[in-house]
């Protein structure tokens, strides 16, 4: 039973105490709540010393956490009486170094009462650390002498998740008697409410940290995925790095702008976060892509480069020719016409010239461009009339009917046929991301990754979706990339572009209803472009940008 109070005096004592205590418990469970509630790793290990300073009324404290190497790591400093405030949200770092668990012949460090508390599993509740034996506090005593304070009653706790496994050490310094002001012990009720929140603040902190280290093994997954996706294209190395970096930059523009059409967007850093996920995942369909449609650097290529067998057609066209030409020199020399014969003589060398400036053609042709004109497609279909003979004597066409289809792209390197391999790309990655199994934070990744191909006119694929279909952080992804594609400088079928060039195509596709027009603007008006190509163009790229000159441009 409880006792009773003997006489008045004791029981103010004893209700003071019970009302002291109902404090701290409701102390205790609202630094519970905090700590069940907190996602950022500093605040939550401020959290944890700071509750547990409030609820034993101690002057100063420590919490360490106990790193791979065996060591007690300094996350979180205060002392209140000397203004001392380090590590956690103030911005600045704790100098002394880790204390380790163990000495360098392997023995544990017993003399040290933080790492002793880890090592034995236990509390240790010392009322005078300079009558305390068995520990070395002369690391203590040194700092009282620079500072002139007395470090004097100590409270060391493990902090032991559900796991049993020892992942901090929290260490209070100095209680203090509310009533007189005074350093006193730390009683076994204080003791008692310290541990209980280090217990709590073990597991928040197990938790914080399984759900971070999931989070980051997820990040690096996606990494993983995105650079497997650019290692396995030359052609496309880096894409699926830089167009996040583009992305995110062009979402903080739109963010941070206070006028125009843009004024009231926000976004959340979970938000970002949900954006910067579907950036790195924007072209996660291309792992089922081929490699011979990917790789695909010339119009003519296959295994090889086909136009290395049109230049030894070219060469036989040639050795035809003059066999042709010398019969018919011997022909004219028997019927005494020289002068047919000189005659013939110039007309092959003029045959000749020409085959050689048609090879010319063709080998510039197959490299592909931006866009091939009609004179220069019928100029395709003319050479492959050339009459050339087989081994059987037979005359067959200089070119085949692929050879011509291919080198008559009018666009890049890419047939219709193999731009629509190409193309489902997008299918596969809205199909791939939809399957996953999404919490509520990232549900709108495949919205945002699947949008790229996109149109403002709803002429874009795969679901040929409008602007008004289409969410702000879906609709940057496209501006975020196109340019990257335009400035990309690894692509064989065309030279890196300058800023200036990329922003007039861009321009363009604004006009066009290619691009949304506000972000487009803001894109310029911010000069997000430049800050791009400083980090990621060639210096030869950055030129001058006339912003008055670009197509559609509205400052």
């Amino acid at each position: 039973m409880r006792p009773e109070p003997s006489d008045n005096s004791s029981g103010k004592q004893f209700v003071s105490e019970q009302k002291a205590l109902l404090e701290n418990i409701e102390r205790l469970n609202r630094i519970g709540v905090a700590l069940s509630a907190e996602r950022d790793n500093a605040r939550l290990l401020e959290t944890i010393l700071l509750g547990a300073k409030q609820i034993t009324n101690a002057d100063g404290g420590t919490l360490y956490t106990v790193t791979d190497d065996q060591r007690l790591k300094f996350e979180i400093m205060r002392t209140d009486t000397l203004g001392i405030a380090m590590g956690g949200t103030t911005g600045k770092d704790i100098p002394f170094p880790p204390l380790p668990l163990y000495r360098e012949d392997g023995s544990a460090n017993t003399n040290m009462v933080a790492a002793y508390s880890v090592l034995n599993d236990t509390t240790i509740n010392i009322e005078d650390a300079y009558k305390a034996e068995g520990f070395d506090f002369s690391g203590t005593r040194k700092f009282d002498q620079n500072t002139g304070y007395r470090s004097k009653s100590f409270l060391t706790i493990p902090m032991k998740n559900h796991e049993k496994e020892i992942i901090g050490v929290l260490q209070l310094l100095n209680a203090i008697d509310p009533a007189t002001g005074k350093v006193i012990p730390f009683s076994a009720a204080h003791q008692q409410l310290a541990e209980s929140l280090a217990s709590q603040a073990a597991v928040a902190l197990t938790n914080h940290n399984l759900i971070e280290g999931l989070k980051d093994l997820f990040e690096s997954f996606i990494e993983l995925i995105a650079d497997a996706i650019d290692e396995k294209s030359p052609y496309t190395g880096g894409h699926c790095r830089r167009v996040p970096e583009l992305a995110m930059m062009l979402a903080d523009a739109a963010i941070k702008t206070s006028d125009g059409p843009l004024k009231s967007f926000t976004m959340s850093d979970k938000e970002l976060y949900e954006l910067r996920i579907a950036a790195w995942l924007h072209d996660c369909g291309k792992v089922t892509t081929p490699e011979y449609v990917v790789d695909k650097p010339t119009k003519l290529a296959t295994i090889f480069d086909r136009i290395q067998l049109i230049d030894l057609r070219f060469e036989l066209l040639k050795k035809q020719a003059e066999a042709d030409i010398l019969r018919k020199q011997m022909e004219a020399v028997k019927k005494g016409q020289l002068t047919h014969v000189q005659t013939l003589e110039i007309q092959l060398q003029a045959y000749k010239r020409q085959l050689d400036d048609d090879r010319e053609f063709l080998r510039t042709a197959n490299i592909g461009g931006e866009f091939m004109t009609a004179e220069h497609q019928e100029r395709v279909t003319r050479i492959a009339a050339y009459q050339l003979q087989d081994a059987d004597g037979k005359t067959v066409p200089f070119l085949s009917e692929n050879e011509v289809y291919n080198l008559n792209i009018s666009r890049g390197t890419l047939t219709s046929e193999e731009r629509q391999i190409i193309n489902n790309h997008i299918v596969v990655t809205i199909n791939m991301l939809e399957s996953l199994p999404y919490p509520k934070a990232l549900r709108r990744v495949p919205e945002y990754a699947g949008g790229h191909h996109e149109r403002m006119d709803g002429k874009g694929y795969p679901r040929g979706l409008t602007r008004e279909q289409m969410s702000i952080p879906a609709r940057l992804m496209g501006i975020a990339d196109i340019f990257e594609a335009l400035t990309a400088r690894d692509r064989p079928y065309k030279k890196a572009k300058t800023l200036s060039e990329s922003l007039f195509i861009l321009g363009k596709m604004k006009l066009d209803n290619h691009v949304d027009p506000d972000l487009f603007d803001l894109f310029i008006r911010e000069k997000i472009y430049l800050d791009y190509a400083r980090q990621f163009l060639e210096p030869e790229q950055i030129d001058s940008v006339d912003e008055s000159k670009i197509p559609g441009y509205c400052a």
